[in-house]
């Protein structure tokens, strides 16, 4: 309740201060903080290959089958034997992943996206500067991947042996298990979002193989 409370604090002083910047400013930062963007997407024959982006949010009625794993984050449970399978193997060779981020509700998501505005602002960024930064790293609500369950940050335990290798060993060998880098460097004029070496998606292995050998996006991979 108090975290509620604190996010409702913090949208009535955004748009506060946003009131200076004009109404067109104001209904468009809300519209990204509480709103979809773009079209629904459409879930094809195959529903791992669903897009979600800046253009296609996550369908009506869209749901995800969850399991929750040991430290209570939840994953669909269709990416769970190729996710184990892939941190057995990686941790068989000395390195030590974990899953920092799984599925997101859209209260979730909403909640970072408002945080990351807020920190913006008190670096002394203007309101609607905050919200584009913002926007470049953090999904609006029904636009980020979390929300399917099929999307994972992994991360390395600090301090572990070849701590930071495990990013190296994911771009290289995720693609086996049925994982892409959902957001590669030099791409973010197509996903809409910076480089993070840490996010990775499942589509399945035969998908994962054709994105990873042509080092595309699953932007490109769908839509041509």
């Amino acid at each position: 309740m108090k975290k509620k409370k604190t996010i409702g604090l913090i949208l009535i002083a955004l748009a506060a201060a946003l009131i200076l910047l004009g109404t067109a400013v104001i209904i468009r930062v809300n519209s990204a903080i509480s709103k979809p963007k773009g079209e629904a997407a459409v879930i094809p024959d195959n529903p791992l290959l669903i897009l979600v982006n800046g253009d296609y949010h996550i369908p009506d009625g869209y749901s995800a089958n969850l399991m929750e794993l040991d430290n209570g984050q939840r994953i669909d449970k269709r990416i769970y034997p190729d996710l184990q399978k892939m941190f057995d193997d990686m941790r068989e060779q000395g390195y030590s992943p974990y899953v920092r981020e799984g599925y997101r509700t859209g209260s979730e998501q909403k909640e970072i996206l408002v945080d990351r505005i807020t920190d913006y602002m008190q670096n002394g960024y203007s309101p609607i500067k905050a919200y584009n930064q913002a926007r470049s790293e953090v999904a609006a609500v029904g636009n980020s991947e979390h929300q399917l369950g099929l999307a994972v940050d992994i991360n390395p335990y600090s301090g572990s042996p070849n701590e930071w290798g495990v990013y190296p060993w994911l771009a290289e060998n995720a693609w086996q298990y049925g994982f892409i880098l959902r957001y590669p460097e030099g791409k973010t004029d197509i996903t809409g979002i910076t480089y993070e070496p840490w996010h990775y998606r499942y589509v399945g292995k035969e998908a994962a193989k054709e994105i990873h050998s042509r080092g595309i996006t699953l932007e490109e991979y769908s839509l041509g």
